[in-house]
């Protein structure tokens, strides 16, 4: 890839609705091999370090999916330079570009952020209660933890994508108020 090429980059979170970089384009698409997840706890944006939340992050395996943007190869500079001070603050995600496919079965490489299991903020636990627990009480600098996770939802649905467990919290977190 030429760095005067445009280039993709995938969403699965809070870049879905608050991208915060310039782009071409924006389409439903779909990462095989990896699925997403409240993995990662959160203590800038979503939370603090007395009480963290907890933000999505892509596991391997199984299909995640999001937002295809397309960049113009003239601010792949000033884009990877955002991202991955947004990204990368605490280096909990592995920088990747990994093979995206649209709805009419385009296929591109898009930059994806990972995240790492080894790392300390990375948290292993299923426990959906605690988790849901965990977003409803925890804000940072970027407001509350419950309205990421809501955000989420909402956009997801509005581009027609289903994904049970984003549904569920979305679910329980309205029932909690």
């Amino acid at each position: 890839m030429r760095k005067e090429d445009d280039f993709w980059v995938f969403a699965y979170g809070s870049l879905i609705w608050n991208p915060g970089f310039a782009y071409k384009s924006r389409e439903p698409v779909k990462l095989i091999g990896y699925h997403r997840r409240y993995c990662i706890r959160s203590t800038v944006y979503r939370g603090t370090p007395a009480r963290p939340g907890l933000v999505l992050g892509l596991e391997a395996g199984g299909v995640c999916e999001g937002v295809g943007y397309r960049v113009a190869g003239e601010l792949r500079q000033p884009t990877l330079e955002y991202l991955r001070g947004r990204e990368l603050i605490s280096q909990v995600y592995h920088e990747r570009f990994l093979r995206i496919e649209t709805r009419e079965g385009d296929g591109h490489d898009a930059l994806t952020y990972v995240a790492d299991p080894q790392h300390p903020e990375y948290v292993a636990t299923h426990d959906f209660d605690a988790m849901v627990a965990t977003i409803a009480a925890a804000s940072g600098q970027s407001g509350p933890n419950a309205e990421y996770a809501l955000n989420t939802w909402a956009n997801l649905a509005a581009l027609g994508v289903s994904d049970p467990l984003i549904e569920q919290v979305a679910e329980a977190l309205r029932r909690r108020g």
